[in-house]
């Protein structure tokens, strides 16, 4: 896939909308913007099931099946995982300190051209790498 957008998620940015935490107000503000065709917002598929392993440690299989009931329901497009973005992610992964997800979600960021909406302390390590990120508080 090749397609631009404008706002990248990663599974920080998703759970903080989903836990009503600090960041989450900044998510909702794109989230609407999404619903009013203002804007596009991707997620990686691998940050989707970063989002449904966290979920489920946390709160348990029923609560992935209704996170991801209404993740299906938001303005979000999930970004398929190719060739392409795996390597891209593989090689980010390869040069920077940070978790293989977050490489998928900056991987994303950088393949969709989108900027990168998280409040991961571990994407502040990124270096040399061609994105943009809006920092949610923490």
């Amino acid at each position: 896939m090749t397609e631009n957008f404008d706002f990248v998620l990663d599974a920080w940015a998703i759970l903080a909308h989903f836990g009503d935490e600090i960041g989450a107000k900044r998510v909702r503000e794109v989230l609407k913007l999404a619903e009013k065709n203002e804007c596009t917002i991707a997620m990686s598929l691998i940050n989707v099931g970063e989002v449904a392993y966290i979920t489920e440690r946390e709160r348990g299989i029923t609560a992935v099946h209704e996170m991801l009931a209404i993740m299906r329901s938001l303005p979000v497009t999930i970004y398929p995982v190719s060739e392409k973005l795996v390597m891209s992610a593989a090689h980010i992964k390869a040069n920077q300190r940070l978790s293989y997800a977050d490489a998928f979600a900056a991987a994303t960021a950088e393949l969709s051209q989108g900027k990168l909406l998280t409040g991961d302390p571990e994407l502040k390590n990124l270096k040399d790498i061609q994105i943009q990120v809006e920092w949610l508080p923490e």
